[in-house]
């Protein structure tokens, strides 16, 4: 087995009193992308500032490929810890052109030029080599914040919600450009964002934080598919959440029985359901379609509202049997008036059942 690239154990940071960082380990292995996934204030950039040595952890050790950087008595300064950092604000010297800023981490090498030359070309920005950062737009300053971080080859590159400040569909195509070049120069890198989309899209494993902890961590896939808890569920998507008491291991809802193996009796449980995985079917005189193994038992609703949202549309509807809300997402056009009564069944393989907390 390789060794990680990198490696943190029980790492722990207060301030304040208050516990930012709490008894956290996590571990990237060269060549891969791993995403610190969460929402603000969970601890996810105080991390990547422990890592890089700009702050100093309570308790816990950091490892560069086996060989320890920090603890709470050694400490490697930032600058020989070959960590590269690349930040939302890119951070660009502007009284240097494009070929200096890159150059800058490369005073000494004797191939420095051709390295510029390199990277630039890598990142398409060969061209503005003499221009200064105020020339250029803001995904053209992204390209060259990357270049220069990587100038140095950097065995690990730290990257703090770098597409933040670009409009929605630049940011997707630097994300793809930056994902190439990373992977090109085999560089292991730590992503931090608060997005689940930039999360699927980038990373090979992805560590969801909450309250300074990481509370799952996996491929994009499995935590999506297998999320640990009605928290990790509803942070990657809309969620409905229908509710249930368990007896006997099964919970009864109005769209039949559900199982909850382990579950002891009278706990109270919320079935957590995605809009895109509720079925619709028209209402006949009252009547609905006949319950079946995999979609259960269907229950009436009428519609409260439709909205068409590009590539697919939304229907919240207002069920009978409780009165409360529940959303489907429908591919294509389905824009129903309000008040039509539709029956809806819920994918059994597509539901998650958690004790309510």
């Amino acid at each position: 087995m390789s060794t990680p690239r990198l490696e943190i154990k029980n790492i722990v940071k207060s301030f304040g009193g208050r516990r930012v960082v709490d008894d956290l380990s996590l571990s990237v292995m060269p060549g891969k992308v791993t995403c610190l996934l969460g929402p603000s204030g969970c601890g996810k950039s105080s991390t990547l500032r422990i890592i890089a040595g700009v702050e100093m952890q309570d308790s816990g050790t950091i490892h560069v490929d086996g060989a320890l950087v920090c603890d709470t008595v050694f400490r490697v300064p930032p600058e020989a810890r070959s960590i590269g950092l690349m930040f939302q604000d890119f951070a660009l010297f502007p009284h240097l052109s494009v070929g200096e800023n890159v150059a800058f981490g490369l005073r000494g090498d004797k191939g420095a030029r051709e390295r510029v030359k390199e990277l630039l070309q890598k990142v398409g920005m060969s061209r503005y080599i003499d221009d200064y950062p105020h020339q250029l737009s803001g995904g053209e300053q992204q390209r060259v914040a990357l270049a220069r971080a990587l100038a140095p080859r950097p065995r690990m590159m730290l990257m703090d919600e770098p597409f933040s400040g670009l409009d929605d569909r630049l940011r997707d195509d630097i994300r793809d450009e930056t994902l190439e070049v990373l992977k090109g120069e085999g560089t292991a890198v730590l992503l931090v964002t608060h997005e689940p989309g930039e999360a699927m899209r980038m990373a090979d494993e992805i560590a969801l934080m909450r309250d300074g902890k990481i509370v799952q961590q996996g491929a994009p896939y499995n935590i999506y598919n297998t999320p640990v808890d009605l928290k990790a569920a509803a942070f990657f998507s809309d969620i409905n959440v229908i509710k249930g008491k368990v007896e006997g291991a099964l919970t009864d809802t109005p769209f039949g029985q559900f199982l909850a193996p382990g579950v002891p009796n009278g706990t109270e449980v919320d079935i957590v359901i995605r809009p895109q995985h509720l079925k619709i079917d028209f209402d006949r005189a009252g009547r609905g379609p006949n319950p079946t193994a995999v979609d259960g038992t269907p229950a009436r609703g009428v519609v409260e509202r439709a909205r068409f949202i590009g590539a697919s549309s939304l229907i919240t509807f207002r069920m009978d049997y409780d009165g409360s809300f529940l959303q489907a997402s429908v591919p294509s056009v389905f824009l129903p008036k309000p008040g039509t009564p539709l029956w809806i069944m819920i994918r059994r393989d597509r539901c998650f059942v958690f004790p309510r907390r």
